[in-house]
Order: C-alpha cells, then structure tokens, then sequence
C-alpha cells in the first residue's frame, strides 16, 4: 500500500497496521466531524465524545462496567461521568508500564493486560513486551507485574514492522492470546542500514503466541522449537492479525492485513499448531518473491502497482536466497467470503478486478488493501433481527477520500463496518461467509466494543507539527433481541 503521510517520532517512523498513518493539520477545534452513514434504517448513530489522538484499542472492564481506552504512545485513559458528559480520564503512561508504542489491550476481571513494543538500539531494534495491572478502586497507580519481554531483534525503518499487537482472553479464562505481526512487506530482507544483516521475520514475527493467564517475568528468544516446546507459540504464518476474537463456539478467528501486492486480506480460524502461510501465500495467493526466476515489473504484472510503496523501494525483487516452504506443512486457508460486499479481488489470469458476485467465485478473504479491523462477535446473543450471534469486522482503509470516489475498484468501499454471517463448511473444514455493508464514512476506524446492543466504534485521529486532531467515539444503536432483553431483565430483578 502506499500512503504518502506518516509520523516520526525519535526518529522512529511511528507505525500502525503496518501502513502509514494518516495525520490530521488542525487543531482540534478545528476539526470538521464526518459522521458516518448508516445503510439500513434500523440502525442509528450517534457521537458520544471526543478522544485524545492515536486512538487504538477501546475495551470494558467487565466487573466495573467501566469502558476504557489507550492510545498508540502509550495512555491509557478511562471513559468518566463529568456533569452528565463523557470525558477522558488518564489512568497510566508509558512511564508507568514502558511500553512507547502501545497496541494491545485486554481486560481479565480487574486485571489490565497492555502489550507493544518498545525500541531499542537507537531506535534500529525492537523488544516485544506484555504487563498487568490489577486495577484496585481508590488506587491511583496500581500495581504491575511483567508478564514478557522478549530478546532484541531487527526493526527497521519501514511502514511494514508491525510488531506486537492484539490480546484477546479465551472464553475459560486460563490464557491470553497475542499477535505479533511481520517485520516485512511479504518475507524480504530488512537490515536496517546493515544493522541486523539478512533479517526477515523470525519466531517473533507473524505468529500467535498464547501464555497462561497468570504467567510473569517470561523472557522470549526467537528459538521457534523453544517456544513450541514451551507451550507458547500456538500458530504461525500469519501476516499481522491485527485484531483476533472469539466467537460464542470457542473458535479463534483473527483478520489479518496483507503487503503491497494485490493479495485480499485474509481472515482465519486460528488453531493450535496451524500454519497460515505467510510469507509464501497471502489471500490464498502465491507471494511470487520465492520463486528464482521472479523479475518484478509493474508494467507486466497487474498485482504490482507502480505506485507501490514495496516497489518504490525495491523490496519487490530476484531473491535467489528467499527461504523454502516448511516441509511436510500444509497451509491453512483463510475463511472464504461469499459477498455481496468486500468480495471484489484481481483474475489471476488476466490481472482484471472481478466481483465475486459476478463470476460466483469466493474471496480469501476481503478485497486487497482494505485493512480489516476490529473483529468481534455477539456472543450475548444481544442482537435482534438478522445480526442475533454473529460477527463484524471493520475496513480501516479505502472509501472515498476527501469526498472523491477511489479510482481504484479494489479501494471503491471502505471505512465501514461489515456484518459477517458465518457457517461451518465440513468439506473444507472451515468457514464460509456473507459479508454485507452496514455502516460508511467513518474517519480511520480502528476498534469497537460491542455492549448490549450498543456498539462504540473508535477512532484513531492524529497529530502533526504539533496541533493534535484526535478522532470520535461513535455510539451505535443495534437492533436489539427483544426476547434476550426481557429475559435479562427478569434475571436483574431478581438478582436484586
């Protein structure tokens, strides 16, 4: 992908999804508010409150009810009552916990889960690192246990390092799960101006990991046999899964975004010991870097723009020394998306953008380039009509920009919010899909918490030169089950 903006911060380029995120000039006051549009009459939208800029993750506490949320460099804030208004309350910071590029947030009980990274060797490396915080009512600054830091390894100055990022608790409660994403674009070499020469990904990079819920002062090595052998490493090739969630079943799934080459996004049923292919396959596609006699050439190949940003900088070229497929490893695909929406991918044969709903054929999973992020499940069955139990996912990417429709027929739609209505396919043993718009316009979306039927959408905002131009929390009113509601409402009665 190529986006012609992006922060740098110590002299780090600050990163987000693996793309360059977009700033906003303005001071805050300034900003114009797009409100987003809804596409089904039954579905209301409302602003609830400004936040502070680089928003990522916004989650619950489940015992308080207390909604919470952090941003890219390092806050974390709770969401306050001040004269019948919501506002921001600061709770922690990066000197607090240590982590300057924070991406991941959980709640277990009272229990805060944090994970990112943190740079390290003047900037040229990077360390994974996880920690909690039992917060305890009346405690200003609670008390924080490391649950992992890793060993250094490479980072580099690319809009490609993802690093770690998404947590996510497994329903029985006894582990927490967590992406790190990729260091590259599709498996090339990243030496960072010679430092950490011929790095590509390693056992720290596109994998999942999952750790006991109690575990503290873990120190990870990028010894992959170590860490399976630990019980650590749970699935591997996975290009950056930016956000994962369980559905009401216990299945894992995970969406993940793709590099520079026209490769759909994938979404995944995650499982212990899987291997998801990257960096051979992306969308179901061969990355054709591993193949010696690949000589990259835009004019010849539709899948690679000229305007690439992976092109531009020559990651795209012979690889003579590209690792090897694992073998004896059989590659699990992704979920395959049916349509109507988000389904548009290139013919391999003819470099054409087709439509799955014209040619009949599925998508692994969403059209190229669309970043898909926040995932989640209504696993409450808090939904009425025909959303009761299923999932959602947002594309943080395409859409019209500045009001001008993307020329673009892979980015034509996007910034939405996309209902997923998944079933089991014994044959393939794995999931199939209708994907179908809801919402549009939003202003780089990037999390949502589904309470009731209730849905807060975030925003990721930005700043630049200075001025700040946070983003939006928007509250979304979901049809609701009806039946569920009664129901619930009867238990709290008699709870009480």
């Amino acid at each position: 992908m190529l986006y012609s903006k992006f922060l740098l911060k110590t002299g780090y380029t600050l990163l987000f999804l693996g793309i360059a995120v977009g700033v906003f000039a303005q001071q805050r006051t300034e900003v114009v508010t797009k409100t987003p549009l809804s596409l089904r009459e039954d579905i209301v939208i409302e602003e609830y409150m400004k936040v502070e800029p680089e928003a990522v993750r916004i989650i619950q506490n489940p015992v308080s009810g207390e909604i919470h949320y952090t941003t890219f460099f390092g806050d974390v804030l709770k969401i306050v009552d001040v004269d019948g208004k919501p506002q921001s309350k600061k709770l922690l910071t990066v000197e607090d916990h240590g982590i300057p590029r924070l991406q991941g947030a959980a709640f277990h009980g009272n229990t805060l889960f944090l994970a990112g990274n943190v740079s390290v060797n003047n900037n040229k490396g990077n360390k994974g690192r996880m920690v909690r915080y039992e917060m305890k009512t009346g405690v200003d600054k609670p008390e924080m246990t490391v649950v992992f830091n890793t060993v250094e390894y490479g980072a580099n100055k690319t809009t490609f390092d993802h690093g770690w990022n998404a947590l996510e608790i497994s329903p029985d409660e006894k582990y927490i799960f967590v992406n790190t994403g990729a260091r590259t674009d599709h498996g090339e070499v990243q030496d960072n101006d010679g430092q950490y020469p011929n790095a590509r990904d390693n056992a720290l990079t596109s994998n999942v990991f999952r750790f006991p819920i109690n575990a503290k002062d873990l120190l990870l090595s990028t010894d992959a046999a170590k860490l399976k052998a630990d019980g650590y490493l749970y699935a591997e090739g996975i290009r950056n899964a930016y956000d994962m969630a369980f559905d009401a079943k216990g299945n894992l799934f995970g969406v993940s975004n793709s590099g520079d080459y026209d490769h759909p996004e994938d979404m995944f049923w995650i499982r212990q010991g899987h291997h998801y292919g990257f960096p051979w396959v992306m969308g179901g596609i061969d990355n054709p870097q591993q193949y010696p006699d690949f000589q990259p050439d835009p004019e010849k190949d539709p899948f690679l723009s000229k305007f690439a940003s992976a092109w531009l900088m020559k990651y795209f070229h012979n690889d003579p020394e590209f690792p090897k497929r694992p073998a004896g490893v059989t590659f699990s695909p992704s979920v395959q998306n049916l349509g109507p929406d988000a389904n548009e991918y290139r013919d391999r044969k003819t470099g054409a953008v087709m439509d799955g709903d014209t040619t009949g054929a599925t998508v692994g999973t969403f059209n190229a380039h669309s970043s898909p992020l926040a995932l989640f499940f209504d696993n409450k069955n808090a939904l009425g009509k025909d959303f009761t139990g299923d999932g959602f996912v947002i594309r943080y990417a395409g859409g019209p920009r500045n009001g001008v429709v993307n020329p673009s027929p892979l980015r034509r739609q996007g910034k939405d919010l996309l209902h997923l209505d998944m079933v089991y396919d014994k044959a393939s043993d794995n999931y199939k899909m209708k994907t179908t718009r809801l919402i549009e316009n939003f202003t780089a979306p990037t999390d949502a918490l589904l309470v009731g039927n209730s849905l807060y959408i975030i925003e990721y905002g930005g700043k630049q030169g200075g001025n700040k131009a946070g983003g939006s929390i928007w509250k979304i009113t979901m049809p609701a089950n009806e039946k569920m509601a009664r129901r619930n409402k009867r238990k709290n009665r008699n709870d009480h």
